[in-house]
């Protein structure tokens, strides 16, 4: 298992462990963390899983992809270091520790 830390827009930490081989969307999804909508289901069709990775996270997780990096276009206010889809984010034992942050919305 990986331990994931999904911290609110208002400062409210979950942390959860998440099966290797789901998403970090999918821990989310599964564990019933606000902010986190996964309107296409984790097709990489939407931005409603948009999160901003911890600094410290950011250049050890894979590259984006280009469908991601344009679905990240429709993201409420994206950072283009840390902007992520958490549904292109598999989870492996590589990223226990993750943290991550929800933005104020997601569009």
């Amino acid at each position: 298992m990986a331990r994931i830390t999904y911290i609110e827009h208002n400062g409210t930490e979950h942390v959860v462990d998440v099966r290797p081989g789901l998403t970090v969307m999918e821990g989310a999804r599964d564990n019933n963390i606000p902010g986190i909508d996964a309107d296409c289901g984790g097709a990489c069709a939407c931005s409603t899983c948009h999160v901003y990775v911890d600094p410290a996270w950011v250049d050890r997780l894979p590259k984006k992809q280009a469908v991601e990096e344009d679905m990240l276009d429709f993201a409420y206010q994206p950072d283009p270091k840390r902007s992520r889809l958490t549904c292109q984010i598999k989870v492996t034992d590589a990223i226990d520790g993750l943290v991550v942050h929800i933005p104020e919305k997601q569009i």
